[in-house]
């Protein structure tokens, strides 16, 4: 064999700086994987790769549409902060069959496949058992084990085509001193069986089982109060353990980090002598850097999160997501996408069609190139600041007339109902037919964050409008904010607009 040269350096946390919740990562042959929870967002349970687990790509989607109901479609009901949770992803060998589940609703549980990660994924089951964040393990003969539950931990076996549940059994009540142990991720390591759990927002423990998959589990304490490499942000937990290819053992987690989200940090980690995990802490705290992982050179490259979308071919891009299902006849992507309105509405929260994209910390910017000349009477369009509270700069035709408008206060209360759909609080007429609009976005954690708009009709000078916009940093929507694209009515449907390109930029 060949030896390889260690790379030299240090990788930084977060190594991704965007919200990507819950994951479960693991690697297949010299490839890694990590899969993130989306909640009403669509298509569902983002796929990232990467080959050194620095670096990071978005390559697919596992749930392709949440078709689990019309409130997912925004069509008699909203979906807000339900749909997929922490859920879990892996790979079988025997099939060469990538395993997607989630439990929705707390009702039913989905388990969807494919044999590439870009698709076409497709749902193959449904399991009449909540698998609540659940974690699959697929033992040395073949045979596919869910952990899963809240407080009360479980383990079902599935049968051998993975379509229906041969048994589950509790093999863990967490004490009561502990309090809530969730967030399964289930291994077989050295002969043993672990599930690896969170305690919700500030701990990690985990169960080891000597004696099969069902237990007797006994529990260690992984981590807990464990200060995070992102400066006001919260304890890294949650997540996945993964080997890499020269044996190595890494945990990615997550990190609170709200106005932004939840953001992934990587620690490495070794084993004790009788077979419990050590997270490899700097100055008693989880690193904020640690050497590069001594994973061979890979010749694939991964794309970087900044840069240019012109929306060429005909779908979108794996780093998209819609605010709950989009109405597939009122958009079109060919060199360029077409946005036309789905939706009467005077309440950016029930519009069809609101296109999301991650925003990149610390701070990033984002400038999108919109035709708006087949703007309708009535019609609202342009680049929103997307979360429970929100903001937005766009275009808003009235009577003929065009108008660049800043609009704040825009507000949900703690059930997801709209409480307030806006206020101008600046605007400027607008003709040409061409616009740029621009938002730049601090998602450091912490409150008083802001974002601030800007738009230009030259693409080269940027007027600055309105108000600095003050996010919300409070958790219990769980997703961060986002950059989003939209296009309603209030008056009647018909109009348009096109964008041409959409630049991230980081300072």
């Amino acid at each position: 064999m060949g030896t390889t040269t260690p790379p030299t350096g240090q990788y930084s946390n977060p190594v991704l700086w965007e919200d990507l919740a819950d994951a479960d990562v693991f690697r297949v042959g010299d490839t890694y994987y990590y899969s993130a929870s989306t909640m009403h967002y669509s298509p569902g349970a983002p796929i990232l790769r990467s080959y050194d687990l620095v670096h990071w790509e978005f390559a697919g989607h596992s749930v392709p549409s949440l078709d689990f109901g019309s409130k997912y479609d925004l069509n008699g009901g909203r979906g807000y902060v339900r749909g997929v949770w922490a859920s879990f992803l892996n790979y079988r060998k025997s099939d060469k069959t990538f395993y997607w589940g989630g439990c929705i609703d707390f009702d039913k549980t989905y388990i969807y496949t494919a044999t590439s990660v870009e698709g076409p994924w497709s749902r193959r089951t449904t399991i009449d058992n909540c698998y609540y964040d659940a974690g699959l393990m697929i033992d040395d003969d073949d045979t596919m084990y869910v952990s899963y539950g809240n407080t009360n931990i479980s383990v079902a076996q599935l049968s051998a085509d993975g379509r229906t549940q041969v048994r589950t059994q509790q093999v863990f009540t967490t004490p009561s001193s502990v309090g809530t142990l969730e967030g399964s991720r289930m291994y077989k390591i050295n002969g043993n069986y672990y599930i690896f759990l969170t305690r919700p927002a500030n701990g990690q423990y985990i169960l080891k089982s000597t004696s099969g998959p069902f237990g007797p589990y006994t529990m260690h304490q992984v981590l807990l109060d464990l200060p995070g490499p992102v400066a006001g942000g919260g304890v890294p937990h949650q997540g996945g353990l993964v080997q890499t290819q020269n044996g190595d053992w890494y945990y990615m987690a997550f990190q609170d980090a709200y106005p932004g989200g939840r953001v992934p940090v990587l620690a490495p980690v070794t084993w004790t002598s009788d077979g419990w995990p050590v997270v490899q802490t700097v100055n008693n705290a989880w690193g904020s850097s640690y050497p590069l992982p001594n994973i061979p050179a890979s010749t694939q490259q991964v794309k970087p999160p900044t840069g240019t979308d012109t929306f060429s071919g005909t779908a979108l891009g794996p780093e998209w997501e819609w605010n709950h299902n989009p109405d597939t006849t009122k958009y079109t992507v060919n060199n360029g996408l077409q946005l036309r309105t789905a939706t009467v509405t005077g309440d950016l929260y029930s519009a069809r069609n609101t296109l999301t994209h991650r925003i990149l910390g610390p701070s990033s910017t984002a400038t999108v190139t919109m035709d708006y000349s087949a703007m309708h009477d009535g019609d609202r369009a342009g680049l929103a600041m997307l979360r429970n509270s929100s903001a937005w700069i766009g275009l808003r035709r009235d009577g003929g007339q065009t108008r660049v408008a800043m609009v704040d206060n825009i507000t949900m209360d703690g059930n997801w109902n709209t409480t307030a759909t806006g206020t101008e609080v600046a605007s400027a007429p607008v003709s040409g037919g061409k616009i740029w609009l621009r938002a730049t976005a601090d998602i450091r954690p912490g409150s008083g964050r802001q974002a601030r708009f800007s738009y230009s009709t030259d693409g080269s000078n940027f007027t600055p409008l309105g108000s600095a916009f003050t996010m919300d940093s409070s958790w219990q929507f769980f997703m961060g904010y986002r950059f989003a694209l939209f296009d309603y009515a209030t008056q009647s449907l018909g109009g348009s607009v096109n964008v041409g390109r959409f630049d991230l930029t980081t300072p």
